[in-house]
C-alpha cells in the first residue's frame, strides 16, 4: 500500500493508495499524527507493515507541520525498509523540509 502524506497546513492529507482522508489535525499533530494514520490503515485491513512506499510534501508550508510530518515518515520509511519519496517523485534517503523561506525563531529572553 503506498502512503502519502501532506502536513504543510492546519488540515493533514493521507492518501493510502487510490483513498484520501484529512484531518484538521491544527495543534493536535503531534500527538495525534501515528494514531491517524494507524486508524485510517485498519478502516483498509491493513497495519503499518502492508505499507510499500512513503512520499511526503516536503513543503513549502508550516515550519511545525512539515518538522513533524517529516520525522514520522523518516521514521517509518527506516524501520519498514521502504522507498521514501519526496513530492517530486524523487527516491531521497531522509526527507528535508523545505519551508520556502527562513525559520522565523525569536531569541530567548533570558
Amino acid at each position: 500500500m503506498k502512503l502519502y502524506l501532506d502536513t504543510s497546513t492546519a488540515v493533514t492529507i493521507l492518501r493510502l493508495d487510490d483513498k484520501e482522508y484529512t484531518w484538521e489535525s491544527g495543534r493536535e499533530l503531534a500527538e495525534g499524527l501515528l494514531r491517524f494514520i494507524h486508524e485510517r490503515l485498519v478502516e483498509n485491513g491493513k497495519d503499518f507493515k502492508d505499507i510499500s512506499e512513503i512520499t511526503f510534501m516536503s513543503g513549502p508550508g508550516s515550519f511545525t507541520g512539515l518538522r513533524i510530518g517529516a520525522a514520522v515518515v523518516n521514521a517509518l520509511a527506516h524501520e519498514l525498509g521502504v522507498p521514501l519519496k519526496n513530492h517530486h517523485g524523487e527516491t531521497v534517503p531522509i526527507i528535508i523540509p523545505d519551508y520556502g523561506r527562513p525559520a522565523n525563531i525569536t531569541a530567548p529572553k533570558k
